[in-house]
């Protein structure tokens, strides 16, 4: 059985969060947790606490062993984007987009 967490609205670009989600998917999640402990991008720092909450619910939720978990699906989708504008010269402005993301993690028993 798959359990999962979800963060919405983290305050980063979709594009971004998926590098270090690719990064993790598929491993164990001793090796997962390690290697966000140690990545240097801001994206592994969330997506670490994101991933510490699927293991915590699997282990309240469903008595899972924690040894046997495996993180079997990371998906992050495009959230809110927050428009913003900039001043420029002669009257202009230019926009900025502050973009968020969902993350989901979702962890399960290895067979």
């Amino acid at each position: 059985m798959e359990i999962s967490a979800k963060l919405s609205n983290a305050p980063m670009s979709a594009q971004k969060a998926r590098l270090v989600g690719d990064q993790i998917r598929g491993l164990p999640v001793e090796k997962a947790l390690n290697l966000l402990k140690f990545s240097s991008k801001k994206a592994a720092g969330i997506m670490q606490k994101v991933l510490e909450s699927a293991i915590a619910n699997a282990e309240h939720n469903e008595s899972a062993d924690i040894d046997e978990l495996v993180v079997t699906t990371v998906f992050v989708n495009e959230g809110a984007v927050l428009k913003r504008m900039r001043a420029r010269a002669k009257g202009r402005g230019n926009h900025i987009l502050k973009r968020t993301c969902h993350i989901t993690v979702k962890v399960a028993e290895h067979e």
